[in-house]
C-alpha cells in the first residue's frame, strides 16, 4: 500500500513538470511567459506538502502497529497466557476407587486389586493422517492387537476425547514393564495403572455377585456422564447398585511437549481429587453360603450321574434378608475381570448345564406338592375348608375317563393339617377344583390367591435379572394354546402340575409369609451401604408387600400341617434338629411326567422362626429322599455352630 502512495505522488509530480500552456491558435506556439525560477519553486512547494502527507501516513501506520502490539503483550496478556497454556497442558480423568461388598459380618467378597492396561488418549494422537497411521501401526505391532480394532476403540470413545481408551486390559506385570518401556515416547500412549475386581469365587457367589468390565458403547450411550475407560456392572449386585459402588472420577492437570507426551503432573492446578464409591455390606452369611454349597453339591452328586444341577436358598422369614443363596452349577466371576479369558468364556457358553443361569432367580419349575402350603391357606381363608373338614380319600380320582392318582394311599379321614403333613394329593384336588363334599376354589379364585402370594409375579430381590413364572388360568390358557380349561387343569394347579411354573426365590417368598404369621417381604440380599470411612449412609429395613391377606387363624392351622410333617410325615428327617422346625416335601413331574424334580422346603424354629429354607434339585427324584437330606444337614450345622 505504501509503495502505491509513492507511486502515485510521482506520477502527481511528473505531470506538474510537463504541463504546458497554449495560446491562441493565430499564435505560433509558444510557452507561457512563466519564468523557469518560478517554476522551480512552485514544484518545491508541492513537493514538500507530499512529503508531510507521507511522513503523516507512515506515523498513523507505526502508531497502529505499536497500540496493537500493546494490547496483545501487554493489556491482553494474561488471555494469550492462557491460550498458550491450553495448547501444551492436559486434563486427564482419574478413576474413582470401586466400593467394596462384604458379608453381613464384613468378611470381604468383592474387593479391588491393581492391575495394569494399555490406552491411548485420542486427544493427543498425531493430528496428521500419516503420522497418526505410522503410530497405530507401531501400537498393533507392540501390542499385538489388529490396526482396525484399536481404530474402533478409539473411534467409539470419541477421535478427540480425552479420555483414556482402554486398548488391552488386565496386563500381566511383566508384559506391562516390557509395553512401558516400549511405548515410552509415543505421542498419547500409556500403560495405565488402575483397579479391577477380586471375588470370592466359591460357593455359588458369582450369580448374586455378578461382575464388571469396561463400559460398553450401548452401556455409555444410556450413561453418558461415564468415563470409556470406566468400569461397569454387567450381572448381579455389581450391576443394581452400580450407582452406589461407582464413586466420582476426578481430574488431574498434565503438562504435555508438543508430540502430546507427557512432562509432568501439575500440583494444585485446578486438580479435583476422585471420591471412592460407597461399600455395600450383604446380609448373605458367607460361613452359611460355604455350608449351603457344599451340602448342596454333595447331594447333588448323590442323586446320580444324570443330574448335575440345583438350588438352595435361606431366607429370614422375619426381615425377607436373604441369607444364603446357592445355584449349582456355579463359575468363576473373576474370568470376566480386564481382558475376558475368551476359551473360557466359551466353554461357560457351551455348556448345557447352563452354569451362568442363576437357577434361584431365573429358573423356572413346577412346584409339585410345596405350592399345597398356599392351596390350604387359600382354601382355609375362603372357608371352602376348615380346620376340621375331613374327607376319606381313595387311590385315585376318576373324572370320566381321566383319573387323577395320589402318590400313595392314604388310608381313614384326612383333614387340612394331615394332607398337609402326608401330602394328600386326592384332598388337595378337593381344595383346588371340588371333590366329595369340598365344594373347591375353581380356577379363578386358585390363581388370584397364587398371585397374592407372589407368584406370576417377580419376587423383587435385589438383583438385575428375574424371571415371572408363569401362574395360568383359562384365559391364559385359550390365548396362549388354543384350548379350554377343564378340571384337570385345576386339579393339576392344586398340586403344582400343570402349566405353573415357580422361580425357588418365589418359593421361599411364600414360604416365610406363612412362617412369619402372613407378612409377604420383599427378598432384600442389600443390607447397608457405607461410605469410604465406614458410616452407614443407608440402611435397608423389611419392605412388607402384603399384610393380613390371610388371617392368624388360618396360617396358623398351615403351620401346624407344617409341624406334623416334622413330627409324623413326610418331613421327619427334621425331627433330631436341636431346635423344633415345620417343613414340606415336593416331587414334581416334568419331561412328559418321566422325570421329577426333588423339592424341600422348611423353617426353624417353630415358634419364632428365624431361617426359611427351600432346596431344589432338578431331576433329582423324590422330594423325601434327594432335597430333604440336603436340607437337614444345612440346619443341623446352622443351629449347631
Amino acid at each position: 500500500m505504501i509503495m502505491d502512495i509513492f507511486g502515485n505522488f510521482s506520477a502527481l509530480i511528473g505531470e506538474k513538470r510537463k504541463r504546458k500552456v497554449f495560446l491562441s491558435e493565430e499564435s505560433d506556439f509558444q510557452y507561457q511567459d512563466v519564468t523557469l525560477e518560478g517554476q522551480s519553486r512552485i514544484e518545491e512547494t508541492q513537493t514538500s506538502r507530499l512529503s508531510i502527507y507521507l511522513k503523516l501516513i507512515i506515523l498513523i501506520i507505526f502508531i497502529a502497529i505499536g497500540s496493537k502490539l500493546f494490547y496483545l503483550q501487554v493489556i491482553n496478556a494474561s488471555k494469550s497466557f492462557n491460550l498458550a497454556e491450553g495448547n501444551r497442558i492436559r486434563p486427564r480423568s482419574i478413576l474413582s476407587s470401586r466400593g467394596v461388598i462384604t458379608d453381613s459380618k464384613g468378611v470381604w467378597l468383592a474387593r479391588n486389586k491393581p492391575s495394569f492396561a494399555l490406552g491411548v488418549y485420542p486427544s493427543d494422537l498425531p493430528r496428521k493422517k500419516t503420522e497418526r497411521e505410522d503410530l497405530l501401526n507401531k501400537i498393533s505391532a507392540l501390542a499385538k492387537i489388529s490396526k482396525d480394532e484399536i481404530k474402533q476403540k478409539i473411534e467409539a470413545n470419541g477421535e478427540f476425547s480425552i479420555d483414556l481408551t482402554i486398548l488391552k486390559a488386565n496386563l500381566p506385570r511383566e508384559e506391562a514393564l516390557i509395553l512401558e518401556e516400549e511405548v515410552a515416547g509415543l505421542p498419547g500412549v500409556v500403560i495405565s495403572k488402575r483397579a479391577i475386581r477380586e471375588y470370592k469365587s466359591d460357593s455359588g457367589l458369582a450369580h448374586i455377585m455378578g461382575y464388571t468390565g469396561i463400559i460398553s458403547s450401548d452401556e455409555l450411550a444410556k450413561n453418558p456422564n461415564y468415563l470409556m475407560s470406566e468400569e461397569f456392572g454387567k450381572a448381579g449386585i455389581e450391576k443394581y447398585y452400580q450407582t452406589e459402588l461407582r464413586g466420582d472420577p476426578g481430574i488431574e492437570q498434565v503438562e504435555v511437549d508438543s508430540r502430546g507426551r507427557i512432562i509432568q503432573v501439575l500440583k494444585d492446578f485446578n486438580n479435583l481429587q476422585p471420591v471412592g464409591g460407597n461399600n455395600l455390606v450383604l446380609n448373605i452369611d458367607y460361613d452359611l453360603q460355604q455350608k449351603m454349597t457344599e451340602k448342596l453339591v454333595s447331594g447333588i452328586q448323590s442323586a446320580g450321574p444324570e443330574v448335575n444341577s440345583g438350588v438352595a436358598v435361606a431366607i429370614n422369614p422375619q426381615t425377607g434378608a436373604v441369607l444364603g443363596m446357592v445355584s449349582v452349577p456355579f463359575y468363576d466371576n473373576n474370568i470376566f475381570q480386564g481382558e475376558i479369558n475368551k476359551s473360557e468364556y466359551k466353554r461357560l457358553l457351551e455348556d448345557p448345564s447352563l452354569p451362568l443361569l442363576n437357577r434361584a432367580t431365573m429358573g423356572t419349575y413346577p412346584p409339585g406338592s410345596i405350592i399345597k402350603i398356599v392351596t390350604a391357606a387359600a382354601g382355609l381363608q375362603e372357608g371352602i375348608i376348615t380346620k376340621n373338614t375331613s374327607i376319606e380319600t381313595p387311590q385315585e380320582i376318576v373324572i370320566g375317563e381321566w383319573k387323577f392318582p395320589d402318590w400313595k394311599y392314604h388310608a381313614g379321614m384326612s383333614n387340612v393339617t394331615r394332607a398337609i403333613a402326608e401330602s394328600n394329593n386326592i384332598f388337595f384336588y378337593a381344595v383346588g377344583g371340588g371333590w366329595d363334599k369340598i365344594k373347591g376354589l375353581g380356577p379363578d379364585v386358585l390363581r388370584n390367591y397364587l398371585s397374592t402370594f407372589g407368584f406370576g409375579a417377580k419376587s423383587g430381590v435385589d438383583l438385575s435379572s428375574e424371571a415371572s413364572g408363569l401362574v395360568p388360568g383359562p384365559e391364559w390358557k385359550k390365548n396362549y394354546k388354543g384350548e379350554n380349561w377343564y378340571l384337570g387343569d385345576t386339579y393339576h394347579v392344586a398340586i403344582g402340575q400343570g402349566d405353573l411354573l415357580v422361580t425357588p426365590i418365589q418359593m421361599v417368598k411364600a414360604l416365610s409369609a406363612v412362617a412369619n404369621g402372613g407378612r409377604l417381604l420383599r427378598p432384600q440380599i442389600l443390607k447397608e451401604i457405607t461410605d469410604v470411612d465406614g458410616n452407614v449412609v443407608r440402611n435397608y429395613s423389611t419392605e412388607v408387600e402384603r399384610d393380613n391377606f390371610i388371617s392368624a387363624e388360618n396360617i396358623s392351622i398351615v403351620q401346624q400341617g407344617m409341624r406334623e410333617a416334622v413330627l409324623y410325615g413326610s418331613g421327619r428327617i427334621l425331627a433330631d434338629l436341636p431346635v423344633s422346625s415345620a417343613a414340606k416335601t415336593g416331587t414334581a413331574q416334568f419331561f412328559n411326567n418321566q422325570k421329577t424334580h426333588a423339592w424341600f422346603e422348611c423353617y426353624a424354629p417353630y415358634e419364632n422362626p428365624e431361617i426359611a429354607l427351600v432346596v431344589l434339585v432338578e431331576g433329582g427324584g423324590g422330594g423325601y429322599e434327594v432335597a430333604s437330606p440336603i436340607a437337614h444337614e444345612i440346619l443341623q450345622w446352622h443351629f449347631s455352630r
